[in-house]
């Protein structure tokens, strides 16, 4: 039998029963009966977009009104923190000649020269949004290629559509340039200005240059100066000679730094020795570092061999080690459509799904479905996402699975979307609506 959609009430309180709701995304889950994977069977109070409280389902003394969700899972709308939807869907004009991260570098250079006008970014960042939106999204971070004349280009851009989304998806920015590069001291001073009046986040790609340590001093005394967070891609290679992780660390420990640092990527980690490996997650974790894996993204591009050989690694980070000491982990979205990633949709279950299967997130399922919703949210210093509390927003994501097998074995296209208490009818939207700017 085809599972009916529900329907919610235009206005005043209700209740969903039957929901499946996981150990993680509960602020407070008292009174409530935990399966082995973590879900427990329960009702949720809603009243005028907030959720005003809930209890556990025994079956018996249900209220015959409550709406019957038949025993799905519900997340809380997701928390992607790290995307770039400056990139995003230009695949079609662009693609990576040979899916390398050298052929993805070059074709994206070539095409911001090329095509990046405002116009051109705006759309592809408003039809980006659509897509997440769509899929049950709530908080984005995106990072901004801010080589010149870039920055110039995109952080207005990416200001009016911020205000364009207010209320339907929690948007930030983060800067993006290569590290040597904060070497014209002027030229970054004058970026982190930018970056500071439109209340972004500073962000550097890291590589182990000479004086790595000194431009990573400029970066978190800036940060420190302009009250803003940090975001660094780090060691997104399988050079295991690539640590800048550990000097990340080591400078966020060296300047005391009270801001939130999030870091991505960090692929060489999984490639080190082991003393290595201890030595830089106990750095990371007395930092207070944030760490996110961008498995698809990564399984794409790490290890890809020009000679038809099969890839040897999965080019993901090492989170179990990072989560058993304590070091908050996020996965996410990365590049969509574009050189570095020729697929994806900014479908955070579809993140989650495969970071299951690559990153091994079961037997046990333990907290890992966190890393998509309220991990990523502290990442991101979002207070009200990822999570359910009483009093917090009622933003929830119904699913027809009523187990984990049965979430993860289907892309549940047919999802509930509950925003603010109210059901939205969110479509992604067509590839057709981006065809002009795909032309030469």
């Amino acid at each position: 039998m085809t599972q009916r959609s529900i329907t919610l009430p235009a206005s005043g309180a209700f209740t969903l029963t039957n929901l499946r709701l996981h150990r993680s995304h509960l602020a407070k889950p008292v009174g409530l009966t935990f399966d082995a994977d973590g879900f427990a069977l329960a009702s949720v109070d809603i009243a005028e977009g907030t959720v005003t409280g809930g209890h556990a389902v025994d079956g018996k003394s249900e209220d015959a009104a409550a709406i019957d969700c038949r025993g799905g899972i519900a997340f809380p709308a997701f928390v992607d923190c790290h995307t770039h939807i400056d990139k995003g869907h230009i695949w079609t004009r662009k693609p990576n000649p040979d899916g390398s991260f050298p052929g993805a570098l070059t074709a994206v250079g070539e095409d911001r020269k090329a095509r990046w006008t405002a116009e051109d970014v705006e759309r592809r960042m408003e039809f980006s949004l659509a897509c997440a939106y769509a899929h049950g999204t709530k908080a984005i971070r995106t990072h901004l290629d801010s080589v010149p004349p870039q920055e110039d280009i995109s952080w207005p851009v990416f200001e009016t559509v911020r205000e364009r989304w207010k209320g339907r998806i929690e948007l930030q920015a983060a800067c993006l340039f290569g590290i040597d590069e904060a070497r014209n001291e002027s030229w970054f001073n004058r970026l982190a200005d930018i970056v500071a009046r439109h209340r972004g986040v500073l962000g550097a790609v890291t590589y182990m240059v000479p004086d790595l340590d000194a431009l990573l001093d400029r970066m978190f005394a800036k940060a420190t100066d302009l009250g803003l967070d940090l975001d660094f891609h780090a060691d997104e290679t399988d050079d295991v000679n690539a640590v800048s992780l550990d000097r990340i660390a080591e400078a966020a420990l060296r300047h005391r730094f009270e801001g939130k640092t999030l870091v991505g990527h960090c692929c060489s980690l999984a490639r080190q020795p082991d003393d290595i490996v201890k030595a830089t997650l106990d750095k990371v974790a007395r930092a207070g570092l944030s760490v996110v894996s961008l498995p698809m993204c990564n399984m794409y591009l790490q290890d890809r061999r020009p000679d038809a050989t099969t890839p040897r690694w999965r080019g993901v980070t090492l989170l179990h080690e990072m989560a058993a000491r304590g070091i908050n982990v996020c996965v996410a979205s990365d590049n969509t459509r574009d050189p570095f990633y020729a697929y994806g949709d900014l479908d955070v279950l579809e993140v989650y799904r495969e970071s299951t299967r690559v990153l091994h997130f079961d037997h046990p399922v333990g907290v890992w479905p966190a890393t998509v919703t309220d991990n990523a949210a502290r990442a991101m210093g979002l207070a009200d996402a990822g999570i359910l509390t009483v009093g917090g927003t009622a933003d929830l994501v119904l699913f027809r699975g009523r187990s984990l097998t049965e979430l993860l074995s289907r892309p549940e296209s047919r999802r509930t979307l509950i925003r603010n208490g109210k059901l939205i009818d969110a479509t992604v939207p067509d590839y057709q609506d981006l065809d002009d700017l795909m032309e030469p």
